[in-house]
């Protein structure tokens, strides 16, 4: 009597079975093609249009925003005016590197736009970076 019954005319199957591991990647294609565009931080706004080089944003970088109807923002956290320099402050405080971004939209006044960057400076802020779009050629 042979000890392997049934089982010893099959020999041990050795092949890696990829379906799985092709869903699971699939899967993560699609999560992450859909949680990208939530990653950007700030409000959405009109930029103004310039033909400079391009700054190397920071890991993390602060951006305060002003809107078209005026209001400010730090990334996506609406901020009055007056608080804008003590929220600044405060965030900073632990940080080395002091490196703000300042989007503002095209059709907000200039006056409104230094205004908020006094405030920025005022805070401590060592660099500040504007943000705009690529000018087309």
């Amino acid at each position: 009597m042979a000890m392997g019954g049934q089982n010893s005319n099959r020999a041990v199957m050795a092949e890696i079975n990829v379906t799985p591991l092709v869903d699971v990647m699939l899967v993560l294609l699609v999560i992450f093609m859909v949680t990208a565009p939530m990653m950007q931080q700030g409000v959405q706004v009109n930029l103004p249009k310039a033909d400079t080089k391009a700054m190397a944003p920071s890991e993390e970088a602060v951006v305060v925003s002003v809107d078209s109807s005026g209001k400010l923002f730090i990334d996506k956290e609406e901020v009055a005016a007056a608080d804008l320099r003590q929220r600044l402050s405060s965030i900073f405080v632990t940080r080395a590197k002091k490196e703000v971004f300042l989007k503002a939209d095209s059709t907000v006044p200039y006056g409104e736009v230094v205004r908020a960057m006094a405030e920025i400076k005022g805070a401590g802020i060592e660099r500040l970076g504007m943000v705009t779009e690529p000018a087309a050629k």
